[in-house]
């Protein structure tokens, strides 16, 4: 994996074309409603008022995920969603290593799906499928998803056309 561009080292933030370097677009971690279960009955609990602090306490575990990929053996608790302009990542860990991604210029549809928990945690979970309609990722618990998909998607349309047309030059 390259290493990604530092910011200050580009001539416009966050413009650099992919034949060059890799340079972040947009990162975001997963959110509490990337566990379901535990967010939908922390959800519910808050709904009344004298269970709220309970609720809130079974989210505490969760908000802590960040900070658990500090002990070693735990790092796979902290997930980040990285766009950068060659591709799209599910990171893992305080080092963040790629362990799931796709090319920009393979990215077909990006899908927002809402679930019980989306409206309240404002979160939703993004299907990436390929250009073919198979599913290649899933990013659940993605914070203001409408966002984070609108810049996959203006990435894809920007860069995508370019580096496929990089990598036929190269073949």
């Amino acid at each position: 994996m390259s290493l990604l561009a530092k910011m200050n080292s580009q001539a416009i933030t966050g413009v650099v074309p992919p034949q060059f370097q890799e340079a972040m677009i947009r990162q975001v971690w997963a959110s509490v409603a990337s566990s379901p279960a535990p967010s939908g009955l922390a959800r519910k609990l808050m709904g009344t008022i004298f269970l709220a602090p309970l609720g809130w306490l079974l989210l505490l575990p969760l908000f802590t995920k960040r900070l658990l990929g500090f002990v070693p053996g735990l790092s796979g608790l902290t997930v980040k969603y990285t766009l950068t302009n060659r591709r799209l990542m599910i990171r893992k860990g305080m080092k963040a290593r790629a362990v799931q991604e796709i090319l920009l210029q393979e990215i077909g549809e990006v899908r927002i799906v809402r679930d019980a928990n989306s409206e309240f945690y404002l979160t939703g979970t993004l299907e990436v499928s390929r250009k073919d309609g198979s599913l290649a990722l899933t990013l659940a618990g993605v914070p203001e998803p409408e966002s984070f998909r609108h810049s996959i998607v203006q990435a894809r349309d920007a860069w995508g056309p370019m580096l496929a047309a990089a990598q036929s030059g190269a073949s």
